[in-house]
């Protein structure tokens, strides 16, 4: 970088800038008894979220509405639901502890779990009650009866990261003693391949800009992915940049194409071609493209021959020698359902321009999900174009606005989780006394000392006795919900803290009322990929109820523990923050930035940085196009690897050495009884299943339950109209969903978001039906492959049917009665 910049710090004026949201004001707080006193008594107060920073408006001291804060450029609907959330009828008020448990000690009754028969009790009765389990199931069952992996989007903020304290708090005060998890539900089949294919984790990397994108893309292909939707969150506080690239390339008139069995809503604000793939037949389709590049002689030779390895090895099954199956584009078709002749157009187009293949991760969240992105970057590298401007392929441009240009700026560290650090990577540590793959929890529970695959080793799954959970909700993202529930039923203890009554919260034997982010303080980054501001999360309002700061609960449980201290490190919650944000301005000087003192940063509330030029000409793998040897891949080879030795030496039978078709366990067009494929894609007012529990809920559902999109002939053909409860079902469950009627969806197919809270039906067996919407009643519960053992939460075949039972209310969205 060359000169010095000057960060720009700008007063944000308390009541400037009232250029809000025309949907902000669409809905008002729920009502709530014994309202906290405000940090303020009245005035806004700048904070962040997963939806942007914005402004939380106080009037005697109530939090009464919510204004985007002005740097943001495309502010999310969604946030009159956060504040919502803080006082909806689904907050937690108290400690409670279920009936039986209290009066008959751990694992007794069950089945009463989920029955909503809880008994309030003090904060100090709760905490003996916690600390006692986590000694009891030590020291009876040993480092492994504790399972506190706690998985979830938690909320913005370096200090109240809720499953860093929780395992902070079991490595200081239990030793290390609990069962840990590793990767995601989100792309835990992508983030064990790609580090195969591209030596790298691929999907959280940054992406060739969008300035970049805008100038020289010619044609951008979104394959499964729906970025106009899905870039309203991040994990830090969402920056919203990845809209001003989209707004400018829709500017240029170029060509999009949307691949999916729905119209999304990136297809719509393009106006794109829309491609209505069959779900799940993503590999074959690209296999097709593949295999017309080849054949008609347009793919790259010279840039197979420099760039990757392998090619030679996976010719012979695409060309059908080792199988007697060419892959040619009418094979395709008879899978794909999308027409040989248009398969054949699309290898053409993508070939004769400069073409972005931007996917989705929900190629790789499904049965096999490793071939997916395994067979697109090598179909991007069969194109030759991966390192060029505007070329190439991209896995992160859906999420948390990927591809926009990286501020020069101070990075927040945030709180450890105890662990011991990992020689090597400064970022990783070694917690808990095992590790299981996250999606892996039902089946861990279900199956104690069964033997399983991950990534080149075989492992056992411990005997997991009691669980932990904080700032998750299993219960709406956990695949296979009756499993979850039988797994339930094994263990003895279910501790869950949060601030809302989540169907995993209704699951508990305690419960613990955490605060929500904007009854605290906290720091963040604005923006997971750009990092161009830091604000200060103000506390709004002072703790509602009972609640208590994640922090505190934490260490107040390892002083019982006999290790306070560690935890703490003598620090308070502003002496953490402080510490956070003057270790990131250690970084100013090298970056030829100045940024202010802590005491100025936090008056003010944010600081902003610049963005250089040269970031915004940021192109992925250019470096490694210009010299593969000065710049290799962290490959063993360096290169891309098309095939791969070391997956080879694995033997699995479900994940060979280079990218396969292979059938999934379930979908279209292979012989199932069940005529629908579920689409589980993203909800658009929602964040997974956050939010649910809120007034945001009236702004979509039908007939009180989540959205199901079936294409009119569907309907037709079973007497659904538009505003129907119907019943979505197959072996595993059913959910009750509104019927919306629409052509946006491709026969065949139907579409219920993730992330609807699971509301078993009165009266019905546990686990058969949900009054509300859970889809993963109805999804697969084994992972993807022994490779990756990640999470197939789109895999899933159904039926559908006008509901004509009695369709009770879901009780989900009310508070437990108090015993």
């Amino acid at each position: 970088m060359s000169g010095h910049h000057r960060t720009e710090i700008s007063r944000r004026g308390v009541l400037k800038g009232a250029t809000a949201l025309g949907a902000l004001g669409l809905l008002a707080p729920s009502a709530w008894v014994n309202p906290a006193r405000a940090a303020i008594a009245d005035g806004e107060v700048l904070t962040g979220s997963h939806w942007g920073a914005f402004y939380a408006k106080v009037e005697g001291g109530k939090w009464v509405d919510v204004r985007p804060w002005e740097g943001d450029p495309h502010p999310s609907h969604q946030l009159p639901g956060v504040m919502d959330s803080v006082m909806s009828p689904t907050r937690i008020q108290y400690p409670m502890v279920r009936r039986a448990f209290l009066e008959e000690g751990p694992g007794a009754k069950p089945e009463t779990r989920g029955m909503n028969d809880f008994v309030r009790v003090t904060w100090d009765e709760a905490l003996e009650l916690v600390t006692g389990e986590l000694k009891r199931v030590s020291d009876t069952y040993g480092p492994t009866g504790i399972f506190g992996g706690s998985y979830g989007w938690k909320s913005s903020g370096k200090l109240h990261n809720c499953q860093s304290l929780l395992r902070r708090m079991l490595n200081v005060g239990l030793n290390g003693a609990f069962v840990n998890s590793s990767g995601d539900y989100s792309t835990g089949a992508s983030q064990i391949i790609m580090p195969h294919v591209m030596g790298t984790l691929e999907v959280y990397e940054q992406q060739t800009v969008w300035p970049v994108v805008v100038e020289s893309t010619d044609l951008l292909v979104f394959w499964g992915a729906d970025p106009v939707r899905t870039n309203q969150i991040g994990w830090t506080v969402a920056d919203h940049d990845g809209y001003i690239g989209l707004e400018e390339f829709k500017k240029t008139g170029k060509k999009v194409i949307c691949i999916d069995p729905w119209r999304s809503h990136t297809a719509k604000f393009f106006d794109a071609e829309w491609i209505p793939i069959r779900p799940h037949t993503d590999v074959a389709m690209m296999l097709g493209i593949a295999h017309t590049l080849y054949t008609e002689e347009l793919h790259d030779a010279d840039f197979l021959d420099e760039y990757t390895t392998g090619f030679d090895k996976f010719l012979p099954y695409l060309l059908g020698e080792t199988d007697d199956t060419p892959k040619t584009a009418e094979w395709a078709a008879e899978i794909c359902e999308v027409p040989a002749e248009k398969i054949k157009e699309l290898a053409r187009l993508f070939q004769s321009n400069r073409t972005m293949l931007s996917s989705g991760w929900s190629i790789q969240r499904q049965h096999h999900g490793e071939q997916s992105h395994w067979m697109l970057v090598t179909l991007a590298s069969m194109l030759g174009q991966i390192g060029l401007p505007g070329g190439g392929f991209g896995l992160s441009y859906h999420y948390a606005n990927g591809g926009a240009p990286s501020a020069n700026s101070i990075v927040l560290p945030g709180i450890s989780d105890g662990g011991a650090a990992v020689e090597g990577a400064a970022w990783l540590t070694e917690a808990g006394a095992a590790s299981i793959p996250v999606s892996r929890v039902a089946e861990m529970i279900l199956n104690p000392g069964k033997e399983f695959n991950f990534n080149g080793k075989t492992q056992t799954f411990p005997d997991v006795k009691m669980v932990y959970w904080v700032g998750g909700n299993p219960f709406a993202h956990h695949p296979s919900t009756q499993e979850l529930i039988e797994g339930w039923k094994r263990l003895e203890t279910v501790v869950v803290q949060d601030f809302q009554w989540t169907p995993t919260a209704r699951m508990a034997d305690i419960v613990l009322p955490a605060t929500s982010a904007y009854e605290r303080n906290d720091i963040e980054n604005v923006g997971d990929y750009s990092a161009r501001a830091i604000v200060a999360m103000k506390q709004v309002i002072e703790p509602m109820y009972e609640a208590r700061n994640d922090f505190d609960i934490f260490a107040d449980l390892a002083e019982k523990l006999g290790a306070r201290d560690k935890f703490t490190e003598g620090k308070d919650e502003m002496a953490w923050i402080k510490g956070f944000y003057e270790s990131a301005a250690e970084q100013a000087p090298a970056r030829g930035i100045e940024v202010p003192g802590f005491d100025a940063f936090w008056e003010v509330g944010i600081v902003e940085f610049e963005i250089p030029e040269e970031n915004k000409q940021f192109v992925r793998y250019s470096d490694f196009r210009e010299d593969p040897l000065l710049e290799p891949l962290g490959t063993p080879s360096g290169l891309i690897e098309i095939y791969s030795k070391n997956i080879e030496k694995m033997g699995y039978d479900d994940c060979p050495p280079h990218p396969m078709w292979l059938e999934p366990i379930e979908r279209l067009g292979n012989g199932s009884k069940f005529p629908f494929h579920l689409d589980t894609a993203h909800p658009n007012s929602r964040l997974h299943s956050q939010l649910c529990g809120t007034k945001l809920r009236d702004t979509y559902t039908v007939a009180g339950r989540e959205p199901c999109l079936i294409n009119p002939a569907d309907a037709e053909a079973r007497g659904i109209v538009d505003g129907d409860i119907v019943r979505v079902f197959n072996d595993r469950g059913a959910i009750l969903a509104g019927a919306v009627v629409t052509d946006e969806i491709r026969p065949n197919v139907i579409r219920v978001s993730e992330g609807g809270w699971y509301s078993p039906a009165a009266g019905s067996e546990a686990g058969t039906l949900c009054e509300y919407g859970d889809v993963n009643m109805l999804t697969v519960g084994v992972g993807t492959s022994s490779l990756a053992q990640g999470n197939c939460g789109h895999t899933a075949l159904v039926d559908v049917e006008k509901y004509t039972g009695e369709a009770g209310d879901p009780v989900v969205f009310t508070t437990p009665a108090e015993g």
